[in-house]
């Protein structure tokens, strides 16, 4: 190699290093996004170097993007098929997204590359436990035409309150907004609500969202206002922020809130049965919608499963999975602002009426309509192309705006992505993403938002917000609540956090 050749080599080896070092950097601080431009900067100067794609793969894990960690991870193993990071990585992306056989493959390749790894062999054990117990589950499953309803077995006038209960109680079976007020007040001071009451109120919500359709029309008369919320994930202490800048669900003053209501944060169920008080309280004052993460799949890895059997009981589980299933998917408010957690679809000519017609009641599909409205997410790129989650799909401006025209609508709202400053405009002007969970996981550092429309001109006024003190109490950023309300254990949560600065 002429010496000219190899100064050039060196000079590019160098420079890729040092933005390595300046990703990691970016990645100590939080900044995830930055860590993985710089990361992809890296890349494009020494595409063959294993160590870059799978630190950039742990950057995209910390954003919950599992697909494009699972791509960046998988070309660190063909570089390099000795690289244990590599299957690691690629493994703990496969876990977040519930793939335990997957992820056991990989774990089993660091047990093989890496034998005396104390650290390798809790993983290993960990994920071995979790496919045991799916295949027992799958196992004792009753067939879906077999099964019964929880409600069935279920009656909230048997269940005893003790004398010795001093919390908030719901006087002749009718939810009022004393009672909400008192019943957050206890939360707040991190008292528990009776099972007798928790469980009407989650019954009389499940009542009143059946008979919803799949898209639900909201009115707004002129001169009123109408305020929409993205994900809270449990985040308890955040939602009371967001009722004392914007003051308590009612008619005067309603709400949607737009799914993602449960799991990462630790006060999930806090959370959901406020909503849901709410809503039996008074049904216009509150409008939900169904997130991602009202479903089972998640809740078993995200912390509300396991949450709800330390506060309440394994039937509540079934029966909060249940309620979930009946939650609409999406909502139009005035004929104008379309509104759903997720995002659009793999396919034009989408109709509103295609969406009223999703038959609803039922644990999320991995494909279809139902499954974009919960997982989707827009891109810079036109056109369309693939989520960067490993579910759904990414979209551009234009499938916006055909969707938009096609439908007769002038904006799209949806949740679903932490954002620096709580909300992000984008395609023209003519979407929305609306957050409402501020230093999300107690360490993005992010701020919440919310949108607040007028009538008649429903003219978006984005208010943004900090976060309480420790609010959630999580630490996240993959199951992490899972350790301390059962399941999978600290050890194996907490092992995404090793740090990849020395590498």
């Amino acid at each position: 190699m002429p010496p000219s050749m190899a100064t050039e080599n060196a000079t590019i080896t160098d420079g890729a290093e040092q933005l390595k070092l300046s990703a990691n950097e970016a990645f100590k601080a939080h900044k995830y996004s930055q860590a993985i431009d710089l990361y992809a900067q890296a890349i494009e100067l020494n595409s063959e170097n294993a160590v870059y794609w799978a630190n950039r793969a742990f950057a995209h894990t910390k954003l919950e993007e599992y697909g494009s960690a699972i791509q960046d991870a998988t070309k660190a193993i063909e570089i390099d098929p000795k690289y244990s990071k590599g299957y690691y990585r690629r493994g703990a992306a496969y876990m977040a997204m519930g793939k335990f056989k997957m992820a056991l493959r990989d774990f089993q390749q660091v047990k093989k590359i890496c034998p005396n790894d104390p650290d390798a062999a809790k993983k290993l054990k960990e994920c071995e436990k979790a496919v045991m117990k799916l295949k027992f589950e799958e196992a004792i499953s009753v067939p879906e035409s077999e099964r019964r309803s929880i409600v069935d077995s279920i009656d909230y006038r048997v269940i005893d309150v003790e004398p010795q209960y001093a919390g908030a109680r719901i006087e002749d079976d009718v939810v009022t907004l004393d009672f909400v007020k008192k019943m957050m007040d206890d939360f707040k001071n991190q008292k528990c609500l009776h099972k007798r009451y928790a469980c009407q109120i989650v019954l009389q919500t499940r009542e009143m969202l059946q008979s919803l359709p799949s898209l639900v029309d909201i009115n707004v008369p002129n001169g009123k206002h109408f305020t929409v919320c993205g994900d809270i994930h449990g985040q308890f202490y955040d939602l009371l922020n967001i009722f004392e800048l914007n003051g308590l669900p009612s008619e005067d003053n309603p709400y949607l809130f737009n799914g993602d209501f449960v799991d990462r944060g630790s006060f999930s169920l806090e959370v959901i049965l406020t909503l849901f008080a709410f809503k039996c309280m008074s049904p216009p004052a509150i409008y939900l919608a169904r997130g991602n993460h009202e479903s089972k799949s998640m809740n078993k890895i995200y912390g509300f499963e396991g949450e709800v059997k330390s506060k309440l009981s394994d039937k509540f589980v079934e029966l909060f999975a249940e309620v979930f299933c009946c939650l609409p998917l999406a909502h139009v408010i005035n004929e104008k602002v379309f509104v759903v957690h997720g995002g659009l679809f793999s396919v034009d000519g989408v109709k509103l009426s295609d969406i009223r017609k999703i038959d609803r009641f039922c644990e999320p599909p991995e494909e279809g309509l139902m499954c974009e409205l919960l997982w989707s997410d827009p891109q810079p790129q036109l056109g369309r192309g693939p989520s960067k989650r490993g579910v759904g799909l990414s979209f551009g401006a234009d499938v916006t705006k055909r969707f938009l025209q096609d439908n007769k609508l002038d904006l799209v709202v949806r949740s679903h992505e932490v954002k620096d400053e709580g909300y992000e405009i984008e395609h023209d002007g003519k979407l929305i993403t609306v957050f409402s969970a501020p230093n999300y996981c107690d360490q993005m550092g992010n701020k919440g938002a919310f949108i607040r429309f007028e009538a008649p001109d429903l003219k978006p006024n984005i208010v943004t917000f900090t976060a309480m003190v420790s609010s959630s109490f999580c630490l996240c950023p993959l199951p992490e609540p899972l350790f301390k309300f059962g399941g999978l254990s600290k050890e194996m949560l907490m092992s995404n956090e090793i740090l990849i600065w020395s590498t």
